[in-house]
Formats: structure tokens, C-alpha cells, sequence
């Protein structure tokens, strides 16, 4: 699946977009900047309470297909430039994580 498709399919906010028609291969949920970057993979989708531009960061430098904020978070002003500016995919959504993720896995994702 492409973030485009899951968007469509999840109905996600779009916050920051550049990069739609990435691919996803899994999903790591988690809060811990430093987990993430130990055991998140190259083109999952990050399942995340975190707004702030260090997430952005985290996303480049892992190259995590999009994150997605859950629980109705919103993401700073400075993550969404930068977001912009480096290509990184911010999704966000309602729901909770745990919620979304159960979702996910019904659908094979």
C-alpha cells in the first residue's frame, strides 16, 4: 500500500504531504524518540502522540514513510515546515493509537 491509498482508506488528515505516493512496509507505534530510531524501519508508518519537530527529524532519519498523529494531537508549527521542507509525510487522525492499529491489521496492512 501507498500513504495516498491509506489515506484514502483511513480517512487521515493530511497535514504535510510531499511524498503521497511512498511505500508503507509495517508500522511501529511508540512515543520514545529513541526507540523509534532503534527499532522503527525504513517505509513504515510511525504511530505517534508526538507533534513537535524532533519527530520530523526522527522520520528523515530512519526515512519512515509517514507519521501519524493520533487521539486528535496537533503538530507544531515548526514540525510542519520542516515537514514540508524535507519531504516527510504528517498524518493525523482521532482515533487512538490502539485503535488505528487494530484497524491496520485487519486490513493486512
Amino acid at each position: 500500500m501507498i500513504v495516498n491509498e491509506l489515506v484514502a482508506k483511513f480517512n487521515l488528515e493530511v497535514v504535510a504531504g510531499p511524498e503521497l505516493g511512498k511505500e508503507i512496509d509495517g508500522v511501529y507505534c511508540g512515543d520514545l524518540l529513541s526507540n523509534v530510531m532503534a527499532r522503527a524501519k525504513k517505509n513504515n508508518l510511525w504511530i505517534t502522540v508526538q507533534g513537535h519537530q524532533n519527530v520530523v527529524a526522527v522520520a528523515l532519519l530512519v526515512d519512515i514513510s509517514a507519521v501519524i498523529l493520533v487521539e486528535g494531537f496537533e503538530y507544531d508549527e515548526k514540525a510542519v515546515k520542516k515537514a514540508c521542507d524535507k519531504g516527510v509525510n504528517l498524518l493525523r487522525t482521532k482515533k487512538k493509537s490502539y485503535t488505528l492499529t487494530c484497524k491496520f491489521c485487519e486490513s493486512n496492512l
